[in-house]
């Protein structure tokens, strides 16, 4: 896991581009280098050291027939077995997954993605073409940002890299807009920013002679259509070997892993997974956040989870005067909206890790989408904020002129099927593109790397497929991954219930945080985008007693502290 980033054209200057690399440098504290060709190309790689430790495997990364050089964000699991397939054809000198990649995209041009099981965004500059080619993974784990005005093509693992080279800071309006009015977090292609687009999941480009091209390289939807034909005779032991597949290929690495924990299921089967696996469990360690609050801290199921288990608990506690500051230096590294004080709350984990030498995290995240565990796949719900009865936005605090441009976001059906057209719309456009974006910045903000098994292209793929009644059996959802679990798991073990709300968030923000929250939302009364009496109304129905929903005042924090 790592930080890249790129120029293209008559701007490619090495002093640039080092302006860009120290943007990013807590992505790869381990090593910065770039290579560049003065006014063509310009490559640059901030380095965390995961797998291969040695200086062999630094980037930017050059192909042995010198045509090709490389920058690359992220971890290819399965290459030692991609490396097996390749190494009759070529000559290998480290042993990172950098170079399989490398020697993959040599031997099956653009295919190579196919073959990949990972976590990725790089670029490959084609020397003797003067081309480019870059690629994101399945799912848009790995971050790649871009900023191109038909002369100048600019890329980079985060969005303040491209305001370090010079790109114009300037809000996109619609989006915004679209987040005030929705709770949306702009189309996968968008971002907060205009003029600087994302490499969409499963996507590829292709950069030459200021031609650029895009194109979509995972077709999710046909793999579905192929596999809702198939099944294994045994489907739960077939499952079972996927999950425990994903786990082990997860666990490769150079350097020390540990996991993320809480009472839940999803923790719960990950902690299981990990039970099964072939390693040395006595140095892996365990970490869970905690607000000193028993409405909503998981502590004692965790506790029970581990006990009589070899892994040591780190207990990561947040409090409310942390906030103001955490949430500033979380803001500006985000550059765009953010999951609140849950993400705080989370970040403190990545903390705790880089402080223990612990450079590899593995978590549940994408357990709900793939097997069905939000409530409102149960009650057919169109909303995409969890745990609320009335809405959790306040649109009535809007200008009239800017809300009166408001479109509502559609997104694509491409199943008959209503309950995997939510699932799609939860993988590919809403939960977790913005759920894997939080991730990234905080675990990247103290130099870890966090891996999702949950989150497996072929377990997702597989489950995604399954008949209704594997995920949600007579009322109880992810039914077949609680049957899974259970297999596991000792009989009398008792999960946390399943909550919508993770932290004190709105009790935070109404009572003991209720001046830092007046001096925040006072920055946007001189914004245009409000109407400076309402928000005041808004904001005083919350600190007396409607603050069922603090989503709305939450959005409100990170307008003022992004924007201004």
């Amino acid at each position: 896991m790592c930080g890249i980033a790129g120029i293209i054209g008559p701007d490619a200057q090495q002093q640039q581009l080092v302006r860009m690399l120290d943007a990013q440098k807590h992505r790869g504290p381990d090593f910065t280098a770039h290579w560049v060709v003065e006014n063509v190309v310009a490559l640059g790689h901030n380095r965390l050291s995961i797998i291969d430790l040695s200086e062999g495997a630094n980037q930017p990364f050059f192909s042995d027939c010198g045509h090709y050089v490389m920058v690359f964000n992220g971890e290819i699991y399965n290459y030692l077995e991609l490396r097996q397939q390749l190494q009759s054809k070529y000559v290998f000198k480290t042993q990172s997954d950098t170079e399989v990649l490398l020697n993959a995209y040599r031997e099956w041009g653009e295919n190579c993605l196919e073959r990949c099981n990972g976590m990725f965004a790089f670029a490959i500059w084609n020397c003797k073409e003067r081309s480019l080619f870059a690629a994101r993974d399945r799912f848009g784990v790995k971050p790649f940002y871009y900023y191109f005005d038909r002369h100048h093509f600019y890329f980079a693992s985060e969005i303040n890299t491209l305001f370090a080279a010079g790109v114009v800071k300037k809000p996109n309006d619609t989006v915004w807009l679209n987040f005030f009015s929705e709770g949306s977090y702009g189309l996968p292609n968008e971002t907060f920013w205009s003029g600087i687009q994302q490499l969409e999941a499963g996507h590829l480009l292709t950069l030459k002679n200021n031609h650029l091209k895009l194109k979509k390289w995972y077709h999710f939807e046909e793999c579905i259509a192929r596999l809702q034909h198939q099944f294994s005779l045994n489907e739960e032991a077939y499952i079972t070997d996927l999950l425990l597949r994903a786990i082990h290929l997860r666990f490769r690495a150079d350097v020390p892993v540990g996991f993320n924990l809480s009472g839940g299921l999803d923790s719960s089967t990950l902690l299981a997974l990990i039970d099964q696996q072939d390693i040395d469990k006595s140095a892996i360690e365990a970490f869970t956040f905690i607000t000193h609050d028993a409405r909503y801290d998981e502590l004692p199921w965790v506790q029970s989870m581990l006990e009589s288990r070899p892994y040591t608990l780190n207990i990561c506690p947040l409090s409310a005067r942390e906030v103001p500051d955490l949430s500033l230096k979380i803001a500006k590294l985000q550059a765009e909206p953010y999951g609140g004080i849950p993400t705080i709350a989370y970040s403190n984990i990545f903390k705790a890790a880089s402080e223990k030498g612990v450079k590899v995290l593995l978590d549940g995240q994408g357990s709900d989408e793939a097997w069905a565990g939000y409530d409102y796949y149960l009650s057919n719900s169109n909303s995409i904020v969890q745990g609320v009865a009335k809405s959790p936005l306040r649109t009535q605090v809007l200008d009239g002129d800017f809300a009166k441009e408001y479109r509502k976001t559609n997104y694509p059906k491409p199943f008959k099927d209503n309950l995997l057209n939510l699932q799609y719309r939860d993988l590919f456009r809403t939960k977790i593109p913005r759920a894997l974006r939080f991730n990234d910045r905080v675990s990247m903000m103290y130099g870890t790397e966090l891996r999702e098994p949950f989150l497996d292209y072929e377990l997702v793929e597989y489950v995604f497929s399954r008949p209704t009644d594997f995920k949600i059996k007579d009322g109880i959802q992810k039914w077949m991954l609680r049957k899974i679990a259970e297999k596991f798991l000792q009989k009398d073990l008792v999960l946390a219930p399943k909550r919508p709300l993770q932290t004190p968030q709105r009790e935070w923000l109404s009572e003991d945080l209720k001046d830092w929250v007046t001096a925040e939302v006072a920055v946007l009364k001189n914004n245009p985008w409000f109407d400076k009496k309402s928000l005041e109304s808004e904001l005083n129905h919350f600190f007396n007693g409607d603050n069922q929903s603090s989503f709305h005042i939450w959005q409100w924090i990170n307008a003022a502290q992004i924007l201004h």
